[in-house]
């Protein structure tokens, strides 16, 4: 990845590939199969991670520059934190459950639902806002943070900083290291 990306050009490239993923995962519907589950593990583990970078740095710049941002960051919060009681939900089902294939579904609309208003409405409000040094300086921060970041749901963990900033990290360390040792996420 470019260094000199901003913040928007990182998280719609996110954007996209989680879209792929989607598309992928759409395409497997009804299946029982391990490909199923390690998509939908995939897809979670970069859920997780955009979202807490998000809410590190880019809620925090919303509420910062963009007029209304206090609204605005709010509301994603609130979103996310829908997503992340049903990623929580996915995370228990197997491909065989009745109800992984329902989950996995309110989760793409759930995405696609914040997705679209990000694009649409955030990140435009966000580029008149600030000035093209800020953006990139956001998307090196939002690029650090993802790479800290948990990669499981914790939907009772904080979701503003200073506390998000404090814990993620060692949220992350744990849940990386659990991911290292049941082979969760890798292809």
């Amino acid at each position: 990845m470019n260094a000199q990306q901003d913040v928007i050009d990182v998280l719609v490239t996110d954007h996209r590939e989680v879209e792929e993923m989607f598309t992928r995962l759409e395409a497997l519907t009804g299946t029982g199969g391990e490909e199923a589950k390690h998509l939908a593990e995939k897809v979670v583990i970069e859920l997780v991670r955009h979202s807490v970078a998000e809410e590190e740095y880019l809620y925090p710049a919303a509420r910062e520059h963009v007029p209304g941002g206090d609204e605005v960051a709010d509301h994603e919060i609130k979103e996310h934190a829908e997503a992340e009681r049903t990623m929580k939900d996915l995370e228990r089902l197997e491909p065989g459950d009745a109800e992984f294939w329902p989950t996995v579904h309110r989760l793409m609309d759930e995405i696609r639902h914040h997705i679209r208003e990000e694009e649409g409405d955030l990140f435009p409000k966000l580029r008149q806002a600030c000035t093209p040094q800020q953006l990139v300086e956001l998307g090196e921060k939002v690029t650090r943070a993802k790479k800290l970041a948990p990669t499981r749901p914790h939907p009772s963990a904080p979701d503003t900083p200073p506390a998000n900033k404090l814990l993620a990290p060692g949220a992350g360390l744990v849940d990386r290291l659990r991911d290292a040792l049941t082979g969760r996420g890798r292809s």
